[in-house]
């Protein structure tokens, strides 16, 4: 069936990313939130690794992933796929929802953080899935979605991959400061990845029955859909 609908490759993935999710969950929520021995390693392996310097240089990817740096970045994407503004919110309301479901299933599993003396940054809330790492994997999914629109295919592709990048390190950063289990990160990375394959499609069509904003480099008469007058063309 053609339309906005995610594809069968797109249900390919996102059929396995919510059994895993599902999967996860129930696990979490069987340990009554206690940590998993991969948790506990790969926490205590964290810890170890901490210096003054390093711990500066997490808080400031860190606080990339949170507040209104996503919001932003997620209104430039849909800027940046069509140049409307209608895009932009649409781009802003996927991340939005996607925030409302990761929220429920928050206070509906209220894993505890890990201890306290462990964390050094703020932090509130119930663990799991960790909202940095959904956050940060939903805007860097949003916007890599622009730039494959709208990018030569290597660049695209490249441009993509340091968007993955940079949600790999906002959520590296959650296990490294201490608030978070690194089955945390998983969970928000499989619900990003339901929500985007889910929500993309839609918002590609939507972006797409937009009329087709003019380049700003255009000269004036092709912004108006104008061609140059061959008869003075012909007479320079």
């Amino acid at each position: 069936m053609n339309g906005p609908w995610p594809s069968r490759r797109a249900w390919a993935i996102v059929v396995p990313a919510a059994l895993a999710l599902a999967v996860l969950t129930a696990l979490v929520v069987a340990a009554h939130g206690a940590p998993f021995r991969v948790d506990a390693a790969l926490h205590d392996a964290a810890l170890e690794q901490r210096s003054a310097g390093s711990l500066d240089a997490a808080i400031l990817v860190t606080d990339t992933g949170t507040g209104v740096i996503p919001y932003t970045v997620a209104a430039l994407a849909g800027w940046i796929a069509r140049r409307r503004v209608q895009v932009a919110l649409a781009s802003v309301a996927v991340l939005a929802l996607g925030q409302l479901v990761r929220m429920a299933l928050r206070v509906t599993v209220d894993r505890p953080r890990p201890p306290l003396a462990d964390r050094v940054t703020d932090s509130s809330g119930a663990a799991f899935p960790s909202g940095h790492a959904t956050t940060s994997a939903l805007v860097a999914g949003l916007l890599a979605w622009a730039l494959l629109r709208v990018a030569p295919p290597l660049a695209g592709r490249v441009a993509a991959a340091c968007c993955a990048l940079w949600a790999v390190s906002v959520a590296a950063t959650r296990v490294f400061l201490g608030v978070h289990w690194p089955t945390d990160i998983a969970g928000g990375w499989l619900l990003a990845t339901c929500w985007l394959v889910l929500t993309l499609p839609v918002l590609t069509a939507f972006t797409d029955r937009q009329p087709q904003a003019p380049r700003p480099w255009a000269r004036p008469r092709e912004r108006a859909g104008k061609q140059p007058d061959s008869g003075a063309t012909a007479g320079r």
